[in-house]
């Protein structure tokens, strides 16, 4: 940026938020530097006694919780509802990382084969830094800074710079809670400035969320200079309607997967395979059930679909919409961006959706859903797997135990949900595969993905 601010804007009023200035190369130096000398005390701090501070996050983050939903809603146009239940995951997380992070951090005893004493001991490395996007302004950077910092890491984040304010409200709350300051910085700089953070000595590793193609060159950057990486990239996931499904559950789940935090999410449902017996049912109650949903205030309660959170992201999917209809598909509701302000889409579904077309090969970062047509249940699986995707995905079927055999061996994803939708859990292991990226958070992982697993032996 020219003059060197980050400028945010309301995407339902497209009115200015905030200004905030880009950091000097000195400044992004410092803050390194200033989580360097945090973590060499953090490091030592005893794990029952970090794991005390994050829950301690968690609680203030709970207490915050109307006005961090409030800026996050202000800052990228989600519902206020969803911002809340954000917080909510957000302060689970916490929990879940104070109650099992000691165990999942702890030492572990090996007697090893020629009657030798082994100890592995999961040591902390460094400086973690962090590159989130905007579509959950606060999980995001919960993801993975709450993880590394219960083992025993610091912590650098740059954040979209559309949610910039929320990145400093979340370091604000994390030092209310107790964590040392400088521990976890907010660093407000532009792609060159991250490309020199990244090769400094005192950057242990570098995590990601973001598109294959930004992750494909924070990888290679990253990789010039052996650190290691976590990588959560975009997907298309695919939900299977197979020919025993439950219709009604089906349609009703759907809608809310692919409308669900205004369809701005990675692991939202995006491709909809549904088998030849049931696909006119399916497509009938889908359709009408997407028409009905109405765009409006994200602050009001009874809002379905909130604003895109920015234009060029509404033009972008549209141009994917055109593409694909030029290709083939066909729209069977929505697919015209209104007039008025904010950047609002309406709830789209495409049939007719084919090898080819962006609606079936890329990933529509939006309220836009793609139904395609599958001969049957093995061809439904076929037509989920062909994508250089694979973060999650569904199955609706009322044979529960073949659906999860198709899960557990046959769908190519990082993550399967069966006759639901869902984002994340803290107690399950959160990425994907493929395109999709590598490295697990959540689950008692990401815990792991940063630390050094030292081999300690003992003399017989």
């Amino acid at each position: 940026m020219t003059d060197r601010t980050i400028q945010t804007v309301n995407p339902f009023t497209e009115e200015k938020l905030e200004s905030y200035p880009l950091m000097s190369d000195d400044k992004m130096f410092e803050a390194l530097q200033s989580s360097h000398d945090a973590f060499l005390s953090w490091r030592h701090t005893p794990i029952a006694d970090r794991a005390k501070v994050i829950a301690r996050i968690g609680e203030e983050l709970t207490a915050a919780k109307d006005e961090f939903a409030e800026l996050m809603t202000a800052e990228v146009g989600k519902l206020l509802k969803d911002s809340r239940d954000e917080i909510d995951l957000c302060a689970g997380i916490c929990a879940y990382s104070a109650a099992q992070g000691p165990k999942v951090l702890a030492d572990e005893e090996r007697e090893l084969q020629d009657g030798r004493k082994g100890i592995v001991t999961y040591s902390p490395t460094g400086v973690i830094y962090g590159i989130q996007p905007w579509n959950f302004p606060a999980y995001q950077a919960v993801r993975y800074s709450i993880a590394n910092l219960m083992a025993g890491n610091g912590v650098l984040l740059k954040h979209a710079e559309n949610c910039t304010g929320s990145g400093m409200m979340l370091r604000e709350i994390y030092e209310r809670a107790g964590l040392p300051k400088g521990l976890f910085s907010v660093i407000t700089i532009d792609h060159d400035q991250s490309d020199k953070l990244i090769a400094h000595d005192l950057v242990r590793g570098v995590t990601m969320t973001g598109s294959a193609k930004a992750g494909s060159i924070i990888g290679k950057t990253s990789g010039e200079h052996l650190k290691k990486t976590v990588l959560e990239l975009g997907s298309n996931d695919a939900y299977l309607v197979l020919e025993d499904a439950d219709i009604d559950l089906a349609v009703k789940t759907c809608v809310v997967g692919r409308i669900y935090n205004n369809g701005e999410t990675c692991v939202n449902a995006k491709r909809f395979v549904v088998v030849d017996a049931v696909y006119d049912a399916f497509v009938d109650g889908f359709v009408k059930a997407m028409a009905d949903i109405r765009t409006g205030d994200p602050m009001d309660g009874e809002t379905r679909l909130g604003p895109m959170a920015r234009s060029d992201l509404r033009d972008t999917l549209h141009a994917q919409v055109h593409d694909s209809v030029k290709r083939g598909a066909k729209v069977a509701c929505g697919g015209e961006i209104p007039d008025g302000t904010g950047y609002f889409y309406p709830a789209t579904v495409l049939t007719d959706v084919t090898p080819g077309q962006p609606a079936y090969d890329d990933e529509l970062f939006g309220p836009v859903a793609s139904v395609i047509r599958a001969k049957d249940d093995e061809d439904a699986m076929r037509i989920a797997n062909d994508s250089r995707f694979g973060l999650g995905g569904g199955i609706f079927s009322k044979d529960e135990a073949r659906a999860v055999e198709m899960a557990k061996n046959h769908f190519d994803t990082g993550m399967v949900f069966i006759n639901h939708f869902n984002l994340a859990a803290p107690e399950m292991p959160f990425g994907g595969v493929k395109d999709s990226g590598h490295g697990r958070e959540h689950g008692g992982f990401g815990m792991r993905e940063f630390v050094n697993a030292k081999a300690i032996a003992l003399a017989a």
